[in-house]
Order: structure tokens, then sequence, then C-alpha cells
């Protein structure tokens, strides 16, 4: 291989996928590229680890207090009048980005990044039409391709898109509710493989499958029918696999797969607004004359007051730590690590002091009992069925994310166990391209899996924080390596627990 053979990356993304359930028989096609490159093993998400945060900080390389997505849904306060956003819709968020001059997010995005240094990307995805738009939000006026599974209107080049259903027929329609989203993944891994690598050869292309996340919503995390549809994926990984070993390795291209969060199980209901009410809030889930607290829906906690005075959030705080289903809490920080009400982590320690942030925002607690699949990992849910699979919280599998690297500069076969996260993949990428990253990306170059690098990876610090209020005490688990940190999870701990933990300084390292 000529060194200097131009370099192409491309991105796999497995929305909702957990590490532990590759496995030589349920995903032998993942197995094949664990072998022929590096797994990173503490591969974490951003919080709350919800789709459309972690894609943003995926092609942003940076947290969402910078990038300001700070959940699939929030409440926009920077306007005149409060507005729900949900970032599902696409047209809203070309929409709120041509309102802004362009700044819907804070920092600049991969598209953004690779235009300016005369590189190509394309977004193939199946996954909902805004999170497909938040793969490149500015790809209609970056002239950079970009193609749905499910919506032909998010395509920003109508040749393309006919040149692509002449081929293997129309775009699927999503799927009913409660089945399995298939077609959609065949016909953009075909679309890739058949038209857009032939024709475009993109410096960088992301392939983004919806599942398993709609499986494991609809039917539970390790359910027969979810177990199916990672079968199916991991197929069609297979012939992207098939074509990489024929083709891409010898044209110097980098596969990476990855997913964008876990999932746990829900097992109890929680009575939110309940408690909520029983404090004299008025809630609803939009903002509107007489409502006192609008409450996102899903299973991400996220409370915006109509009045954010700290008695109020203090009193709202101290109702819902005193609930079984209370995870950890965040308020406006008071202190390095503690919010303004008692209990409280202050938000900046998760990432998620941003002007578009909840007043509170929580997770509902979740623990390590195995759920009916015999799967570790549980939670309390306000909306979401028992049975099912949810994901927005802070349980470790909750944000354990797949991320797998492989290609010419890529160690074969081998096991990272250097802490890294959704931020880093967009600072790799340039750095393999030879592009310099900007000063907006709080990822680092995971450098550690790059055949020039021989040592183990940098070193790391483990933090511990602790607070709480009364019988309810959390727990946060925080890492660095190097300028960049990761958070690795949170839980609730009981009386016993803490008093022992009290033996040592918090925080602890």
């Amino acid at each position: 291989m000529s060194r200097f053979m131009p370099t192409h990356v491309l991105i796999v993304l497995f929305d909702g996928l957990r590490p532990d359930l590759i496995s030589p028989w349920l995903t032998p096609n993942l197995e094949r590229l664990k072998r022929r490159g590096a797994t990173l093993s503490r591969h974490r998400t951003v919080y709350p680890s919800e789709t459309r945060i972690a894609l943003t900080s995926l092609v942003t390389g940076t947290t969402p207090d910078r990038h300001g997505i700070v959940g699939n849904k929030y409440l926009d306060r920077l306007s005149g009048m409060p507005r729900y956003v949900d970032t599902s819709d696409d047209r809203l968020i070309e929409e709120l980005d041509t309102a802004s001059g362009g700044h819907f997010l804070g920092v600049p995005c991969l598209g953004e990044i690779l235009a300016a240094n005369s590189r190509t990307y394309s977004v193939l995805a199946s996954n909902s039409a805004g999170a497909t738009r938040m793969l490149n939000h500015k790809a209609r006026t970056l002239g950079q391709l970009t193609l749905s599974g499910h919506f032909p209107r998010v395509a920003t080049s109508y040749e393309m898109l006919q040149r692509v259903e002449a081929l293997l027929g129309p775009t699927p329609a999503p799927a009913p509710q409660g089945t399995a989203d298939l077609a959609a993944q065949a016909f953009l891994t075909s679309a890739f493989l058949e038209v857009i690598w032939p024709q475009i050869r993109p410096d960088v292309a992301i392939l983004s499958f919806g599942e398993p996340d709609i499986s494991s919503h609809y039917s539970g995390t390790g359910a027969p029918q979810t177990l199916e549809a990672i079968r199916f994926i991991d197929s069609q990984f297979g012939r992207v696999f098939d074509w990489w070993e024929a083709e891409g390795v010898s044209q110097n291209v980098h596969l990476i797969a990855a997913s964008d969060h876990g999932h746990v199980t829900v097992h109890a209901r929680a009575d939110l607004l309940e408690t909520l009410e029983a404090t004299g809030l008025r809630c609803g889930q939009a903002p509107a004359r007489g409502i006192d607290a609008t409450v996102m829906p899903g299973q991400v906690g996220a409370i915006y007051l109509a009045e954010p005075s700290e008695p109020i959030i203090r009193r709202a705080v101290a109702a819902m730590t005193e609930r079984p289903w209370c995870g950890p809490v965040f308020t406006t920080g008071r202190s390095e690590s503690e919010g303004v009400a008692p209990g409280s982590f202050a938000r900046h320690l998760v990432f998620a002091d941003h002007a578009r942030s909840a007043d509170i925002l929580f997770s509902f607690r979740a623990d390590d009992g195995l759920d009916r699949f015999g799967l570790l990992g549980r939670s309390w849910s306000a909306d979401s069925p028992i049975g099912f699979g949810v994901h927005g919280g802070l349980h470790a599998k909750e944000m354990a994310s797949v991320a797998i690297l492989a290609g010419p500069r890529i160690k074969s076969g081998v096991v990272s166990h250097v802490p890294s996260g959704v931020c880093d993949f967009a600072p790799t990428v340039l750095d393999l391209l030879g592009i310099s990253r900007p000063s907006t990306m709080t990822g680092r170059v995971l450098a550690e899996v790059f055949i020039q690098n021989p040592g183990d990876g940098p070193p790391t610090i483990k933090t511990v924080y602790e607070t709480g209020t009364g019988e309810y005490l959390q727990r946060l688990q925080r890492v660095r390596v190097g300028g960049a940190v990761y958070l690795e999870s949170a839980d609730i701990r009981d009386a016993l627990s803490a008093s022992i933990a009290s033996l040592s300084a918090t925080p602890t390292t």
C-alpha cells in the first residue's frame, strides 16, 4: 500500500447494542472484526445516555455542555417564549439552525471540519429522521450526502436518492410499531456497497443501523425478537466486513464499529408526577399557562421549572429523594461537586451545565439485578412498560458502548483497557486523515490502539464523588485519561455501604 494513498474511515453504528451481547453465536461478524482489530473494553457514552445526544457528541468530539444537545427532548428557554424541542424532527433541527444563524450547535461538527479541509463525508442512517440529520445537520448547505433508510425527504441529494432507488427499489417505510426494523438496514447496507462507495468513495462515511434499539424498547433487551434483530444487523455488517477485507483494507479504509449506548430493563413503575404534584407543582409535558414544572417525557429525568428558585428546587428534590425510584440527581452547582439542593450533585460533574439544561436533572434508580432474560441491569421508569429495554441513565450497562477499530494503522487482535468514550471518535478520525483537531473537542485521539504506539496507553486516574441527605446517598465515578474525562457510572447506596465508604475521603482518587 502506497503511503500516499488517501485514508478513508467508515463508522458503522449499532443503536443500543450492549457490548456484552457480542458473542460468536449471535454476532460472528463483529467477532471477526475483534480478531482483526482493537476492542476498547472500557468505552462509555455521554450522559444522558440517549441516541441524539450521543450522536452529536460523536460528530463534534465534545460533551453536551459544549455542543448544547442536552436531551432527545428539551425545553429551549433562550428565546422569548420557552419552546419544546424534539430532536427527532429533522425539519425542526434545520429550522432552528437557520433561526440561530447557523449556531444550533455550540461547536463545529465533523461535516464542517471535513468540508473546510476539502474532504468528503456521507451519512446513511436508519434512525429517526432527526437522529439522521444530527449526524450532519449542515449537509444541505455543505453539499454533503445524507440518505435515510425510511425518510426520503432527509436525502440531501435527490439525484443520488434516485440512483439508489432505481437499483434497490423505494426507500422502505418505517416498520410497524413493535416490529423489528430490518428492511432499512439491508437497504442502506446495499446503498453503501453498491452505489455510494463505488461512485463517491467518501473520505468519511457513517452507516448507522437503528437496531437493536427499536426491538429492545418494544420487546425487551434479551427477547428473542431483539436477538434476531442483532443477528440480522450483524449479517449486514458481515457484508460490509467482507467488502472491507476484499477491497477496503487495500484502499486504506479504516473500519470502526460502535454503539451509542446500552440498555437496561424496566422492573418497576415510578410515581414521578404524583411526587412532584404533592409538593404543589402543577406538571405538564410542555410549557403552558398554569404549568409550574415541565417534565420531559421519556426515561431521562429532566424537570424545567417556571420559577427555578432555590427553595422550589430544594423542595422538589427533597420529595424525590425520599422515593425508592430516585437515582442520581443533579442541579446547578454551589460547590465543586455539590448542587444547590441538599443531596444533589452539581450538573457540571456530568457535563450537563448548559443554558438549555433542566433545573433538575436525574436518573431513575437502577441496580445490578437480573432481568427475565438473565441480563444484568434493571431500572425504574415513569413511562416505559415493565420488562422492556430503556436507556438514558447512568447505570454501567447504559453507559457501556461498543467500540472496535480496525485498519492499516490499527493494532490487530488486541483489547485495550484504557478508558475511552464516544467523544474520542471525531478526533481519532481527524488524526487518521491528517487533519488537526479543533480546540472545541474534549475527546482525545485513541493513540493507544495505533500500531506506531507500542505501549499500553496513558495512565488513568479514577475519582469517586459521594453526596446525600438522610437515607439517600449517591455515588458518581469518573475517570481521567490525560485531558479527557469519562463518566463510568452512578448509583444509589444503602446506609451500611455508605457508612463503610465514609471511612475514605470524598472525592477519592
